[in-house]
């Protein structure tokens, strides 16, 4: 039961962290909305907000995770645009009303803990995008640098997208990072034989 508590109490301050920001996430609502006790934040949390902020900051990270691996095999430009759907239900799911958490703990992170927790999910995003787009036939140097603009896009695509209360702006970035990612895909080397 213990384990529910906790997990709650992570899943609350994500989607608090999505939502509000890192500096207007309240502890007392999260406890409250994930039915935990008043003592229970140092109970389950010994490191106290900042803890309990990297936990939900990791378990956001490790949802795009689970989220990338089910793209395993497809060609580069639908893992693209299934990693794009993933914020695009998010927007849609929260009504424009939530964005990334890990961009909102980077942004007003006071400690180096907390912008480690941020950075570490960047990265796992970051290798695991590069990977699938190079197995989905992208070269591997332009695979990473696939990857990262992937995510600078989609990120400020959620944030026009989040201003302007539409998915305009958003769909404007996907097609865009879609298209690119497309023709990054190599060319097999007996086709381009066929071809000269």
């Amino acid at each position: 039961m213990g384990g529910d508590v906790k997990q709650r109490m992570i899943e609350q301050t994500a989607l608090s962290l999505a939502r509000r920001g890192l500096q207007r996430t309240s502890f007392s609502e999260v406890l409250e909305a994930s039915g935990a006790p008043r003592g229970s934040l140092y109970h389950h949390f010994p490191g106290g907000k900042d803890e309990l902020v990297a936990k939900a900051v990791a378990a956001a990270g490790a949802f795009a995770l689970a989220h990338l691996e089910s793209l395993r095999g497809q060609p580069a430009d639908k893992v693209a645009a299934g990693f794009i759907g993933l914020w695009r239900a998010l927007l849609t799911r929260s009504d424009f009303g939530a964005g990334c958490a890990a961009a909102a703990v980077t942004v007003a992170a006071e400690t180096p803990d907390l912008l480690r927790a941020a950075a570490v999910a960047f990265a796992g995003w970051r290798a695991l995008l590069a990977t699938l787009l190079h197995e989905g036939g992208v070269p591997e140097k332009r695979a990473q640098a696939l990857a990262a603009t992937l995510i600078a896009a989609c990120e400020g695509a959620v944030i026009l997208a989040r201003a302007d209360h539409a998915l305009e702006p958003f769909d404007l970035v996907a097609n865009e990072q879609i298209a690119m990612t497309k023709a990054a895909i190599a060319v097999p080397a007996r086709n381009a034989k066929r071809k000269t």
